[in-house]
């Protein structure tokens, strides 16, 4: 059922790198037909050429351009040419919802913006991803960008290094969860009312929209939020590693009164139960650091497996740091790869989109 939830919704892509490839691909993988437009002119998509080193330069794709582009009909148009830009109006007419990253400027100048589309059919839902609150500002924005603009990269790092951007283009990523919300309350509206709409986001906006507790950390307390490795600025033990006897690096997640109590259980340190520094959570944030040696010097005596197997015993969350060989390792990621074998011959993998289930 759930992977034909849209099946007969017709959806037009004028989008490309990853934020709105991305909001097409959860349509199609929901059993939409999605037809990407690339441009011609440009070889396509310009992230079909963002290759690793380990990735053949003769190839049409890249691993970056399959992340967000499965299950889709690629149409390869010159939109500055009469008959391509006739066949690309048309699709957009018929189809029940419009993708588009356009700068404002090019989809009114292509005639392809959400105005001259709702003339042709008022029933359409078009949706537009912008770079800033602004639509009317074009400046270039990319991820990077966007993590540094919006704070991310100043909080992100240990303390006593430089900033860091996250591995991956995590605000494109949010973006295209807000459009995909947005374009489906336009869909709930239509069925209410039968008309079409405009719905936005923009990178900036859903950057700021993602700042959660770090945000209101500083809106409620004035406090600006410091680089700190892995650690939970409200949490203690919470993001904090711990080298085990065998050089491997466990990371704990104690989020309750329960789970610390239970991790001292489970490292015969219930001494620390009694301990004032460490009774509240409160308590353990402020005396961090002299809990961690605590920690330090009884984690060092176990192997990882060996307390990874007490601590799920005991119910505490606790996690091996995997590379992402050791990620594919497990059930769960097996289960939502996606294959697909491209007109080109070229088989392809890449995860799911979607990890929600419907029944």
């Amino acid at each position: 059922m759930q992977d034909t939830f849209f099946k007969g919704l017709k959806v037009v892509e004028f989008a490309s790198v990853l934020a709105g490839p991305a909001v097409g691909m959860f349509f199609a993988e929901l059993g939409a037909e999605v037809i990407k437009i690339e441009n011609k002119t440009t070889g396509g998509d310009v992230t079909r050429a963002w290759k690793q080193s380990s990735e053949s330069p003769d190839s049409p794709i890249s691993a970056y351009w399959c992340s967000v582009n499965w299950g889709k009909k690629h149409l390869f148009l010159d939109l500055t040419k009469a008959e391509d830009h006739a066949l690309a109006t048309r699709l957009a007419v018929e189809a029940d919802v419009v993708i588009s990253n356009f700068k404002p400027s090019s989809a009114k100048r292509m005639q392809l913006d959400p105005e001259t589309m709702h003339r042709l059919n008022p029933d359409l839902i078009y949706a537009q991803l912008n770079a800033f609150a602004d639509p009317e500002d074009e400046s270039p924005a990319f991820d990077a960008v966007l993590q540094a603009e919006a704070g991310f990269m100043y909080m992100n790092g240990e303390a006593d290094r430089p900033p860091v951007k996250m591995p991956v283009a995590l605000i494109d990523i949010l973006a295209a969860h807000q459009l995909k919300e947005a374009i489906l309350l336009g869909l709930l509206q239509k069925a209410r009312t039968g008309k079409g709409c405009t719905v936005s986001a923009s990178l900036k906006e859903t950057a700021l929209a993602s700042q959660a507790n770090q945000a209101c950390n500083y809106l409620m307390n004035g406090f600006v939020p410091q680089r700190m490795g892995t650690r939970h600025p409200n949490i203690a033990p919470y993001g904090d590693t711990y080298v085990c006897a065998d050089e491997q690096i466990l990371l704990l997640a104690a989020g309750t009164e329960r789970q610390f109590s239970q991790l001292c259980r489970a490292l015969d340190l219930m001494e620390l139960l009694e301990n004032p520094d460490y009774q509240t959570n409160k308590a353990r944030v402020i005396n961090r650091e002299a809990l961690n040696v605590h920690l330090s010097s009884a984690i060092s005596q176990f192997t990882l497996d060996e307390i990874m197997h007490n601590l799920q015993e005991a119910k505490v969350p606790a996690a091996r740091i995997r590379d992402m060989a050791s990620v594919f390792q497990l059930p769960a990621a097996q289960s939502m790869i996606l294959e697909e074998t491209l007109e080109s011959g070229e088989k392809t993998r890449r995860m799911k989109t979607i990890a929600f289930k419907i029944s």
